[in-house]
């Protein structure tokens, strides 16, 4: 199944003057959330035979052999985390204003949200699974929404737009030093739009907040298919 990245198979419909986005149901009631730890394999150290007083014998070739494969294993492991396993169920019309999040049974892994603004849609993926997906209200030609990954730069649990009239974007999420930011506080409707910020429902910018780190990529795209089975990041 092909869908646009940053959310459930989604598209645009323009038609006097309104707008709808191909998305689906409401699936909000499942909505706890989990940070993702990471862990290290540690590298064995070898003994010294001249402190043992007598020589030793030569280690097994297969020992030998074996150690570039635990690098190996923990890159391959690292790029499946990044495939796409699973997109939300979301059959019908998707509104401006709807959102979706469930995180019952998806493992740990690592945070990757995406935008695409054609779509006008983002995606929360968590090791590979869609968790969430809403749609959103993005920039216009004169303050457009930038194109490119982005990482979370810091968080901002209340903050005010200072720069327009101390508007409120709570759950803030900044992608760049001029202040494009995820954030809520806004309401998602036909018609309006922002000064290049990714503004979403809160309740769903709350609990990505929640489960957001610095670091974690934003990508933002414009019109890009992916389906199960796609990288999440190229």
């Amino acid at each position: 199944m092909l869908k646009w990245i940053g959310g459930a198979t989604a598209a645009i419909v323009l038609a006097l003057g309104t707008a709808t986005v191909a998305g689906g149901s409401f699936l909000a009631e499942t909505d706890s959330a989990e940070p993702a730890p990471a862990g290290d394999l540690a590298d064995a150290i070898p003994v010294d035979p001249a402190r043992l007083g007598a020589a030793a014998p030569p280690a097994p070739a297969s020992r030998t052999a074996a150690a570039p494969a635990a690098p190996a294993a923990a890159a391959s492991a690292a790029a499946d985390a990044l495939v796409i396993k699973r997109i939300l169920p979301i059959e019908g019309p998707m509104k401006y204003g709807e959102w979706h999040w469930d995180t019952e049974g998806v493992p740990e892994g690592p945070l990757v949200i995406t935008v695409d603004l054609e779509a006008r849609v983002m995606s929360v993926f968590r090791g590979g699974y869609e968790i969430g997906a809403a749609v959103a209200m993005l920039g216009t030609d004169d303050h457009p929404t930038p194109l490119g990954t982005f990482p979370i730069l810091r968080k901002q649990r209340h903050n005010v737009s200072e720069k327009y009239g101390n508007a409120p974007m709570p759950w803030s999420m900044f992608l760049t030093s001029s202040g494009v930011a995820i954030h809520g506080g806004s309401e998602v409707e036909n018609g309006y739009a922002s000064h290049g910020c990714i503004a979403v429902p809160d309740e769903i910018a709350s609990r990505l907040f929640a489960i957001a780190q610095p670091g974690d990529k934003v990508i933002i795209t414009r019109g890009k298919r992916i389906g199960v089975g796609d990288p999440i990041v190229s």
